[in-house]
């Protein structure tokens, strides 16, 4: 369900805030709204502006937390917030100073790294770097070019370039190497290869061996660099384990803190003649509010106001779910398509009791059931994570129908009872229709059901927000109600052999039309209901001509809708079929089942046809149910301070 919500406009003495948070807002749980948006109107209102003196130390605190191992829990010794400030800052000294000698040699490897990837392709060349730094009449230089360029230098520019090139290494895309020629020629030379689109590579002037030697140097230093860096994280590592329980704790108040002071983010200032006072806009649910106007009922400098009717108030209210731990986990298919809004139905229950349900009709096997009953809440216990509980949730409805369809692993008949249900080979008899498979029916039954009564909830959300036109006149109004639930009676009399022209028929083709009529004219019935000219906005004609349009697409919805629910049966009756041929591969020639083939059978089928159940009956949910009467265009309620206690 949905809680309650007061908004409230709390006031106090500039100086006093950082005392009502902690006293008082630390123990309740509130949604901040910003208060110069709340109060626009209010000319003399001024931002709350303040440095946040707890951010540094806590983001220090935090880097700090972060290196020490997982596990660590804070020290039970109280902590003032000069203790936890002094705290961050003792320990930033030595920690500072072993992070900047490790930058320093991070920077020193990344130099080395960088002089490794340049010598790397010219290790092969036997010449040291000091002996081609003194040639005097000789010019070289470093490179590499593309492939395709160094085949065609081959070919036709090589012998007449006056140079000699020594090729040190080669790849799919490059050729590396040095180039040499007389300094006397080294312009036209240089022209020569820069045509062919040739890459100098520069070598740094420390070089004094072979490309080789120095790249081993530089192997060499990263190594001795990697041992540094490794003493640098082990010291500050060590300084951090000796205090972890109080740089825990200083970082669990830190964070308090901080996040109390931040709520000047939120405040508006407004001056008297004297003095300055905040004030905090916010909601909370009605049992805080209560609560929260208890506690500051001595106080003589807070002023608290509640405000009643949520109509007054700009923002719209936040949603906060409340729902019993069963129904819980399927919060988590709410969310995915949006919260309810603060005037809405929260549709968790509903959608646990119609999940569950629907896939246990789809996917109805006592033995797979148990399985996914006990697995699901296994994992549920082990992770936390609510698909689990979802999926051992559903386990419990495919183990009824698994009962009803006396399935066991697929093996049918396994318990000694006759089944309620055959999915595949039960038929009934309609008139005009003929024999159908009895699952289509009751799913086609069902939908019809669901239909109507999700049409009820819409009715219910319509009269809850206000909506005439809605609450009415729409498909999923009363006169959508009428027109529908007069052809679903129809239906059943029609297929219970009542079908003649008798008085009820008469009256239910008469409530049809009734409801149809309401549907095609509902935007001029609202109006007038409302009392709103012109009751047809526009031309008559092309209102009219879009009223048929509209309503041509809502029975075409109906037919639509309804008959999606077939897959309801349909996958009821493709579960047994998958289970039966899994038996016949399992059996092969033989007489009985090979074990091994019926296990690996049943995975295969809980798997895949469990992902597929899944996702087909949240599409109904999504689609076929919640479109009717549910817009999830709600906002969170997100506390902007956590209660005490709280991590």
């Amino acid at each position: 369900m949905i809680l309650k919500m007061k908004f409230l406009s709390i006031t106090g003495p500039k100086a006093d805030i950082d005392r009502v948070v902690e006293k008082y807002l630390s123990r309740y749980e509130i949604h901040l709204e910003n208060a110069l948006a709340e109060l626009k109107t209010v000319q003399t209102l001024t931002p709350y502006i303040e440095i946040n003196p707890y951010k540094e130390a806590l983001q220090k605190a935090e880097e700090y937390v972060s290196m020490l191992p997982a596990g660590r829990k804070p020290s039970a010794k109280p902590m003032t917030i000069e203790e936890a400030l002094n705290t961050v800052n003792q320990t930033d000294v030595p920690f500072v100073k072993n992070q900047n000698e490790r930058e320093a040699l991070r920077n020193d490897r990344k130099t080395y790294e960088e002089q490794m990837t340049t010598l790397e392709p010219f290790q092969s060349l036997p010449v040291r770097f000091e002996d081609m730094m003194n040639y005097h009449f000789i010019h070289y230089r470093f490179g590499r070019i593309a492939r395709e360029f160094f085949t065609k230098f081959e070919n036709y520019i090589y012998e007449n370039s006056n140079s000699v090139f020594y090729q040190c290494y080669s790849n799919s895309q490059y050729v590396y190497g040095v180039y040499f020629t007389p300094k006397n020629n080294h312009q036209k030379v240089d022209a020569v290869y820069a045509s062919l689109h040739f890459e100098r590579i520069y070598m740094s002037d420390q070089f004094r061996g072979t490309p080789q030697e120095e790249y081993r140097n530089a192997q060499a230093a990263i190594r001795r660099i990697d041992a540094g860096i490794q003493k640098c994280t082990r010291e500050m590592q060590s300084l951090l384990e000796k205090e972890a329980g109080t740089i825990l704790e200083a970082r669990d108040l830190l964070k308090s803190y901080s996040s109390h002071f931040d709520v000047r983010k939120m405040a508006a200032l407004t001056k008297s003649k004297s003095q300055t006072f905040y004030i905090l806009c916010g909601w909370m649910s009605e049992k805080d509010a209560a609560a929260f106007q208890e506690d500051i009922k001595d106080e003589t400098e807070i002023f608290c106001m509640v405000e009643d009717d949520d109509a007054n108030i700009d923002s719209q209210p936040p949603t906060k779910l409340e729902n019993p731990r069963f129904f819980k986990p399927f919060e988590m298919f709410v969310r995915m398509y949006g919260l309810p809004g603060y005037h809405e139905f929260d549709p968790t229950v509903y959608l646990t009791l119609t999940y569950a349900f629907i896939f246990g009709i789809m996917f109805g096997d006592f033995g797979q059931g148990l399985c996914l009953l006990i697995g699901g809440f296994l994992l549920y216990k082990w992770k936390g994570k609510p698909l689990a509980a979802i999926i051992g949730t559903a386990g419990i409805f495919s183990t009824i129908f698994g009962l009803i369809y006396n399935s066991f692993f697929g093996f049918e008949e396994f318990l000694p009872y006759d089944a309620l249900i055959h999915p595949k080979d039960d038929m009934v008899r309609l008139p005009g229709l003929g024999n159908i498979n009895t699952v289509f029916v009751l799913a086609i039954a069902f939908g019809m059901f669901m239909i109507l009564f999700d049409i009820v909830l819409a009715i219910i959300n319509a009269v809850k927000q206000k909506d005439v036109e809605n609450t009415w006149f729409s498909q999923n109004a009363v006169a959508g109600l009428v027109f529908y639930g007069s052809i679903v009676a129809m239906v059943f009399l029609i297929m219970t052999g009542h079908g003649g022209m008798g008085t009820v028929l008469k009256i239910l083709i008469v409530l049809a039309v009734l409801g149809l009529v309401g549907i095609f004219l509902k935007e001029m019935l609202a109006r007038m209901v409302q009392h709103r000219k012109p009751f047809i906005e526009g031309g008559k004609g092309m209102y009219f001509v879009q009223a048929f349009f509209e309503t041509f697409e809502t029975l075409l919805s109906y037919l639509s809708n309804t008959l999606s629910y077939v897959r309801i049966g349909a996958y009821a009756v493709s579960h047994v079929a998958m289970m039966q041929v899994v038996m016949l591969l399992a059996t092969g020639s033989g007489s009985s089942p090979n074990i091994i083939g019926v296990v690996l059978g049943n995975i295969f089928v809980m798997l895949m046809e469990g992902l597929m159940v899944g996702i087909q009956v949240l599409r109904l949910e999504y689609y076929e149910m919640f479109s009717r009467f549910y817009k999830g265009d709600g906002r969170e309620f997100k506390p902007f301070i956590r209660k005490a206690g709280q991590n």
